[in-house]
């Protein structure tokens, strides 16, 4: 039993670490219409030790399906893989909103912030925990 904690413990600090910067990854969300599961690449970022996902300036379906349905899994497929289930929390409230946005905005070296506030996705995730 001690070697299963052992490889868990290394699986959890491999997971902590590829979560603690942003790189590729996949969602799977459950359709707002079709209540059918719909995987999409995207782009994470560690700001501050939250994990946060965003988007171009636009109307995004990904985002549409979790504000209907908050619950989703978070692959990351890069050296480490794994399918973590997770909830997300639109940032709405304008003073969070600016503050992350700018830290995203930077990361992505774009200067069109006041776009980017109005009409890009913009969302936290919250891990589960083990069980």
């Amino acid at each position: 039993m001690n070697n299963h904690m052992i490889a868990t413990e290394a699986t959890d600090e491999r997971v902590s670490r590829a979560l603690s910067r942003g790189h590729t990854i996949d969602i799977t969300t459950i359709g707002r219409r079709s209540g059918e599961p719909r995987r999409i690449e995207l782009v994470f970022h560690n700001i501050d030790g939250h994990v946060i996902i965003s988007g171009l300036p636009g109307r995004r379906d990904w985002y549409a399906n979790l504000v209907a349905n908050p619950r989703l899994t978070f692959h990351l497929k890069g050296a480490v893989k794994a399918d973590l289930p997770a909830t997300a929390r639109p940032i709405v409230e304008p003073a969070e909103r600016q503050a992350v946005m700018e830290r995203v905005a930077q990361n992505w070296g774009r200067t069109d912030l006041d776009r980017m506030l109005e009409r890009s996705p913009l969302i936290e995730v919250t891990f589960d925990q083990a069980a």
